[in-house]
């Protein structure tokens, strides 16, 4: 199977399927099913949040000793930061008047807190590397389970999503995940420790003070939740327009020439400017929702700490406690409530970092195609027979139906018909891109639906109107089909492939790594050419295979075509009738269905359809 087999399945979508695809989008969007999609309810998104949170997890439980160890660290240097309080609460203590210092056990306090300071900055300093790998190992397997998906999903998914968002939720949204959850490791295992040692540090020191900062906990976690609740659903919509907007740059981009050539920029600019304004909208919404949290949670801690400050007051005046004791009370309520702050300042992060999880994991998680088979096809020989095949884009618009075809080896089966008739569909069904809804397609007798993909693939070469070249060697883009060719047998590829010409004439020769934009369209589609007349399938596809080559070198290519479809079964989509006259069965298509059949003389003679097509394309011509 040649490489551009994967570019029109992937990149390519059937001239039938645009008005069937806009319709059942227009259907979607103004269906009450379509209408919740998007206006989901507040605890729809806490529940989506929350369930995307444990996914998250289930893939960093993969690094569960990674994670058991910055844990661990996280534990030492809260538990040292917090013993600290402790020293220099004693050490306060050694001063008890004018004159009255105990220089000596201060010092030692001083020490110790040194000691433990540095011991504790190392700790952090190792847990931060540690969650660092953490996240980015994280992120990198839903990045890869996020490709390899992709080589599974239908391509029914990826003709009704655009790649620039499918780009999107791969490469920016991950990022973000990365950046959520590298704040999230740094801020959320030490804030959770922190808060756990700290009140067993002030339960220890004093009961009553304890209680009453435990009883005002809450109202921070109220006041949180409630503003998270409402960031949440705007990062959603924040993410999901950024992918569109994604989608239309590609779009744009990728077709610079026809917005040109068209006059297409203005309204080009203004769809840009509308999802922009969108984009603004739920960002600034997003933000300014998520920026509450941190002055919020911070009203109610300064709170806390003043009823701190008050009570332990009175309790000196009582002397229930010492100034020590009380600046030891007044550390702990400040770590107690740090914790909060730090992880309400990074909520912004997290918010938007699991909204965009959420869009990966729906693209992850999308119903792959059907499993292949283990049972693999051979060499085969080429007979193909088609049973009764129906099949449609849109199960409620009939396109093919009653499709029956027998093809023995070594024919040649030309298609033709007029745009959208269903050639490129019958193309689709033949190498297995979709599967037929009713009836059967037999290679050598053997329903390909009962073959793995890729052994029915493997006997099919294939040269597309749309070509397809990856930034690599030309014996690279060549050899995708057989790695393991020798120079010699590539270069003999491409001289009948009448490539080797302008190959031999570039800088590095076969060594030279070509781009996109560093070839013309004939000189892409000639490799392309060559990269079937290296692989000798049993079977061949040709789509207008030779569109955009000069009439010279067609003429060439005609030549090494017929030499190379000597005794192998041909399907040729032709739009310039002169090119198939020589076939030794034309079908006849239109709306789905074969209308005619036999060999151009007959059909000629018989004055139909096919007849009425051949003589308007040489009706200039002729007059």
């Amino acid at each position: 199977m040649s490489a551009e087999q994967e570019n029109k399945a992937a990149g390519s979508q059937p001239e039938e399927r645009v008005e069937a695809d806009a319709a059942a989008s227009k259907q979607l969007k103004n269906s009450p099913s379509g209408r919740n999609k998007e206006d989901v309810t507040m605890a729809e998104d806490a529940a989506t949040g929350t369930a995307t949170m444990k996914k998250v997890l289930r893939y960093i439980g993969k690094y569960r000793f990674l994670l058991i160890f910055s844990i661990m660290l996280a534990g030492i240097s809260v538990v040292l930061q917090l013993y600290v309080p402790i020293l220099f609460g004693d050490a306060i203590d050694q001063i008890t008047g004018p004159g009255q210092v105990s220089l000596s056990a201060v010092m030692h306090y001083l020490l110790q807190i040194v000691v433990l300071i540095v011991i504790a900055a190392a700790a952090t300093f190792v847990m931060n590397v540690i969650n660092n790998r953490l996240a980015y190992r994280t992120v990198r397997d839903i990045r890869a389970r996020a490709i390899r998906r992709i080589q599974i999903l239908p391509l029914s998914y990826l003709d009704a999503h655009s790649a620039g968002d499918i780009v999107q939720r791969i490469i920016a949204d991950t990022d973000q995940i990365s950046d959520g959850l590298l704040l999230g490791f740094q801020q959320l295992f030490t804030g959770v420790i922190t808060i756990i040692a700290t009140l067993i540090f002030m339960f220890r020191k004093d009961i009553w003070i304890s209680l009453i900062v435990v009883a005002m906990t809450p109202v921070s976690f109220l006041v949180a939740r409630f503003i998270a609740s409402r960031s949440y659903r705007m990062f959603r919509k924040q993410t999901t327009t950024r992918g569109q907007q994604t989608a239309l740059i590609n779009e744009m981009v990728g077709g610079e020439k026809v917005v040109r050539a068209f006059g297409y920029e203005k309204r080009a600019s203004e769809r840009f400017r509308q999802l922009n304004q969108e984009l603004k909208k739920y960002s600034q919404s997003a933000v300014f929702f998520s920026s509450l949290t941190n002055p919020s949670t911070r009203a109610v801690n300064n709170v806390i700490y003043a009823l701190v400050a008050l009570i332990g007051s009175w309790r000196i005046l009582a002397g229930g406690m010492t100034v020590g004791g009380l600046s030891v009370m007044l550390s702990y309520a400040n770590q107690y409530m740090k914790p909060f702050n730090d992880i309400s300042s990074v909520v912004t992060e997290l918010q938007n970092a699991m909204a965009c999880a959420a869009r990966v994991f729906a693209l992850i998680e999308a119903e792959p195609q059907s499993p292949d088979p283990e049972e693999t096809m051979p060499a085969a020989r080429g007979q193909v027979d088609i049973e009764n095949v129906a099949f449609s884009y849109d199960k409620s618009r009939s396109l093919i139906e009653n499709f029956s075809l027998k093809a023995e080896p070594g024919m040649r089966i030309a298609i033709v018909g007029p745009t959208g008739c269903g050639k490129t569909t019958f193309i689709n069904l033949l190498m297995r891109f979709y599967d037929v809804d009713s009836g059967a397609i037999r290679v050598d007798g053997r329903d390909i639906r009962s073959v793995s993909r890729q052994s029915l693939r493997r006997n099919y070469g294939m040269v597309l109107q749309d070509t397809w070249l990856r930034d690599a060697t030309v014996r690279e883009n060549i050899a995708v089909g057989r790695p393991d060719a020798t120079d010699e047998q590539i270069i003999q590829a491409a001289k009948e492939a009448h490539s080797w010409e302008f190959i031999r004439r570039m800088p590095e020769g076969l060594d030279t790594v070509i781009h996109d934009d560093s070839l013309s369209q004939g000189q892409k589609q000639l490799l392309c050419i060559t990269r079937v007349m290296l692989t000798l399938p049993p079977m061949l596809i040709l789509d207008e295979a030779t569109s955009s080559i000069d009439t010279r070198t067609e003429l060439e290519i005609q030549a090494a075509f017929e030499k190379l479809m000597q005794g192998r079964t041909s399907f040729i989509v032709a739009h310039r009738l002169s090119t198939i006259r020589n076939a030794d069965c034309i079908l006849v298509m239109r709306q789905g269905h074969i209308i005619e059949q036999g060999t151009h003389e007959s059909l000629m003679a018989k004055g139909g359809f096919y007849a009425e097509l051949y003589n308007s394309q040489f009706a200039g011509i002729q007059g």
